[in-house]
């Protein structure tokens, strides 16, 4: 029987609103007896109000879950889900409100840069400072110091202290800290991003290699290419209930279908604008005709119809969509053919067919711009919408097509010409 190394059972966090800690006991003490008193809070600053709330939020309910040695498991879904939650929980930096969890093995962890920094010691210092919290003898620790240094590559700045690090900088070096030193179970929350994308990948083969050494991984992502090339399998959460659990590409499709992959109209009032951008012509919103759903089967044309209002009198405006696959990746752009030539006040319907004849099935997001060409030529941005919709491209049914699979790209292409197939 494989070992079990985490095992989390029916784990609770909930939050009153609201509420604010962290104050000392002589302050609490104070608003204690003004409450009780019926006067004024003695610890607050002029002006300011103190906002008591009865309202619970629960950021993890029922959540339960096992990880065997040797596996790396992906947590993902959308911000708010309770994700980072769940690792504080798991990493003792909070408690449950109910449930139980149990490990079994020394954890290393990365939730945010510079988790168990101090920033007044040097890096090295650092170093031994996270070794001797993972139970390591400086012995132990001077045995692993050059691989340590090598891999974060910061060896030029090793001796300074970590306050005047880059974010880049605190990355690789508390990645190349939690990768090195001896613990049974690593803990990594978002903070690759920080890095360069060379630096990444480093990390990605580096986790892999763990895992694959017989030690334990969770990890957190929103970027789905680095969930496929660590994870042997994934957790969805959504609302701080686990809704998924299982292989790697299913839930990946779990987590791409929460965005309202069904709907048909979409608003764009309340998606934010870059202030740079003239908003001449606005993008208001989008409808799609021609299905009761964003689901089409491969090859069928997306027919809809976009929205837009003239806030200026405004000539030869563009469109233009950029596709990206489900795991953020850009597919391509697609221009309109014609362009708006608009009157202030003044409202438009473009009414648009876009082929997919050649796109792999999967889950698409299209982001919606307008643009207008200044004196040199070059396209000047009028307005974005990101996301301007979704849509999701299924395999066509009783169809003999050679290209079924998604692993082989997101792009399909014509069959290569053969000239000539002759023996030498």
């Amino acid at each position: 029987m494989d070992e079990l190394m985490i095992k989390v059972e029916n784990v609770t966090k909930e939050y009153r609103l609201g509420a604010i800690g962290g104050t000392t006991l002589r302050d609490e003490l104070q608003r204690w007896r003004a409450k009780r008193k019926h006067q004024e809070d003695p610890t607050l600053k002029i002006g300011q109000t103190r906002v008591d709330s009865d309202e619970r939020f629960m950021a993890l309910n029922g959540v339960s879950f096992e990880v065997k040695k040797g596996e790396a498991v992906g947590i993902i879904g959308h911000n708010g889900a309770g994700k980072s939650t769940l690792l504080k929980l798991i990493t003792r930096i909070t408690a449950p409100t109910g449930g139980d969890i149990y490990l079994n093995g020394r954890v290393a962890s990365m939730l945010e840069v510079g988790t168990g920094f101090h920033g007044e010691l040097t890096g090295r210092e650092n170093i031994y400072l996270n070794g001797a919290i993972l139970g390591m003898s400086k012995k132990e620790i001077d045995a692993k110091m050059e691989k340590i240094i090598e891999f974060s590559e910061v060896r030029q700045f090793i001796d300074t202290p970590v306050k005047r690090y880059s974010s880049g900088m605190y990355v690789k070096l508390a990645f190349s800290v939690a990768a090195h030193l001896d613990s049974e179970i690593m803990i990594m929350d978002e903070v690759l991003a920080v890095g360069d994308m060379a630096f990444q990948n480093k990390c990605i083969r580096k986790m892999r290699e763990i895992a694959d050494s017989g030690k334990t991984i969770l990890y957190v992502s929103h970027n789905m290419n680095t969930i496929r090339q660590l994870c042997d399998r994934c957790i969805v959460l959504e609302k701080g209930k686990l809704i998924f659990e299982g292989d790697v590409e299913a839930a990946i499709s779990v987590y791409m279908k929460q965005d309202g992959i069904r709907s048909t109209k979409f608003d764009y009032s309340g998606i934010a604008r870059s202030p740079y951008e003239s908003r001449k012509l606005q993008l208001m919103g989008l409808t799609i005709v021609n299905r009761e759903d964003n689901v089409l089967q491969e090859g069928e044309k997306l027919e809809f119809i976009l929205h837009c209002r003239c806030n200026a009198n405004c000539k030869q405006i563009g469109f233009r969509f950029e596709l990206f696959s489900g795991d953020g990746m850009i597919v391509g752009t697609m221009f309109s053919d014609q362009t708006i030539n608009g009157n202030y006040g003044k409202l438009y319907d473009l009414h648009t067919k876009m082929s997919t004849c050649n796109l792999a099935p999967g889950i698409y997001k299209a982001v919606a711009l307008t643009y207008e060409y200044d004196k040199l030529g070059n396209q000047i941005g009028v307005d974005r919408v990101d996301p301007a919709m979704n849509f999701e491209i299924v395999e066509k049914m009783n169809a003999s097509l050679k290209w079924l699979s998604k692993y082989w790209g997101h792009v399909h292409f014509n069959d290569m010409e053969v000239v000539e197939i002759r023996e030498r």
